[in-house]
Formats: C-alpha cells, structure tokens, sequence
C-alpha cells in the first residue's frame, strides 16, 4: 500500500506560480513511477506529468513547457511546478503511483496508476 497526500492548491491570480506537492508514505517509493493527473469541472481527469526512473520525466502536450514534474527520494515527496498559470490551469490536482515495468505511453494513462492521492483543488483567477 501506499498513501499519498497532496498539498500546495489554492487561489491564485493568473500568471503566478505555483508548487503543488505530494508526499508518499508506505511501501519503498523507489519502487513506483509517479504521475500528477488533474481534473476540471465537468471534464475527465487527464494526464499532466510522469516521472520514472532514473528521473526521466514526461508531459502532456498541453503543459509542456510551464509545468515541471521532480521527485526527491529521500524524502519521498513529488512536486508540480506551474509557472504562467491560466484560468484553464483551474482543477482538482492528484498525484499518483503505479508499480515499474510500463511503457511511457502506458504511464501517460491512469491505466497503471493502483495509488491515488485525495488532490489538492488549484483555482487561478483571471
């Protein structure tokens, strides 16, 4: 099992940053790719970042370029960098944990994704 916590959401004004974090508590966290996943109003969850092994990270096409996904380790904590944040940035943010041994595409899905953090809501203001 692993639990996962995110935190690092609220309001914030369009073109700010923000870092949204996630920290992983159970089985060796070595062990799992990580991935945040958001969710806005109305529409399905979607893949925003991946990061595996060792480090290798991996965007969807709508963030790349403003969104940094890093892992630290020995902490066993995952970030979400945002920068230029845009009203359509607005979602419920998860992290999540899938075991080794997928594809990357595999990854850019919640197909291997077994571990779900409860999110953290963003809300950026125009």
């Amino acid at each position: 099992q692993v639990q996962l916590v995110e935190s690092g959401g609220g309001l914030v004004q369009a073109g700010g940053p923000l870092r949204l974090s996630c920290a992983a508590s159970g089985r060796t966290f070595n062990d799992y790719a990580m991935g945040w996943f958001r969710q806005a109003p109305g529409k399905e969850r979607e893949f925003v970042a991946g990061i595996t092994w060792p480090d290798h990270t991996y965007y969807a096409d709508s963030t790349q370029g403003r969104f940094t996904i890093s892992r630290d380790n020995a902490k066993n904590m995952v970030y979400l960098q945002i920068n230029s944040l845009k009203p359509e940035d607005t979602a419920i943010y998860y992290c999540a944990a899938a075991l080794r041994g997928w594809s990357e595409n595999y990854y850019a899905t919640r197909g291997p994704y077994d571990y779900w953090g409860q999110g953290t809501q963003v809300t950026v203001s125009s």
